[in-house]
């Protein structure tokens, strides 16, 4: 019995057109599973799921927003209607906002409420939304797997981005709350895990470690220092933890908090 098999698996990804999400999904869809990636760039989603195909996977994109939960509801209807499950949900959506972000120079006092709140509602809501609407063929299939996505910032205050590590701290809680709420209420062959990556250079995050030409902004450098590996870590290394948490190795593990960050997390000096 090959307990990593996911062959024919139906799998959701939020947030499938991101730098995380494009590359989980293609390896996934390497896999064998059927593979369908949710963003709002449609344009962008549709080539992404092209490319997929041509070389031999199988993914379709279709355009979502995760805060709106008649657009959620519109994909899942339409996943039931072509595949007739859903095995997996990835709550990969998510991102930050200057507004929620504290400047080198700025304090806690020029967070922009406005944008701080839709932070929240992007990373937060946007998880527990699609949650609870693809939850409920998973509840009538009798299994599925739930992995959303968390953050160094989750486990430690790191410094200027407060709005996001308020954001993902709140779905390591939320994670751990909706493992034992799933399995004790209505299945415990549904599991509901969480990945934290460490740091890698996605779009949201670039500019902030990176300067122009590619060398490390301070920011950057305190990172890599601070990471026992001395490097960033590359989108396809999520791809094994992802494997697992959705397959049948992972049978008896929920609400856990899967970290991949190269060591960033137990650094001591």
């Amino acid at each position: 019995m090959n307990l990593f098999n996911i062959q024919g698996h139906v799998v959701v990804i939020t947030g499938g057109t991101g730098v995380l999400g494009r590359e989980i999904g293609k390896y996934l869809a390497m896999e064998s599973a059927h593979v369908v990636l949710l963003g709002r760039k449609e344009e962008v989603g549709k080539q992404l799921a092209e490319n997929i195909q041509q070389q031999g996977g199988d993914a379709i994109f279709m355009q979502c927003d995760v805060t709106d939960s008649q657009s959620v509801q519109r994909v899942c209807d339409a996943v039931i209607d072509k595949y007739g499950k859903v095995d997996a949900l990835l709550n990969a959506a998510g991102g930050n906002m200057p507004g929620a972000t504290i400047s080198p120079t700025g304090t806690f006092l020029d967070i922009q409420i406005e944008e701080f709140q839709k932070v929240l509602n992007v990373n937060l809501t946007g998880t527990i939304i699609p949650t609870q609407v693809f939850l409920k063929p998973m509840i009538e299939a009798h299994k599925g797997s739930i992995v959303n996505f968390s953050s160094m910032a989750s486990f430690r205050p790191l410094t200027r981005v407060m709005g996001y590590g308020n954001a993902k701290a709140a779905i390591n809680n939320l994670t751990a709350f909706l493992a034992n709420e799933v399995a004790t209420k209505f299945c415990p062959e549904i599991r509901v895990n969480a990945i934290a990556p460490g740091f890698f250079l996605t779009n949201q995050n670039r500019a902030l470690l990176t300067n122009p030409d590619g060398s490390l902004t301070e920011r950057g450098n305190d990172v890599i220092r601070q990471t026992p590996f001395k490097r960033f870590g590359k989108p396809e290394e999520l791809c094994g933890t992802i494997h697992y948490l959705i397959s049948d190795a992972s049978s008896f593990v929920t609400g856990t908090v899967s970290v991949v960050d190269g060591g960033f997390n137990i650094f001591t000096m």
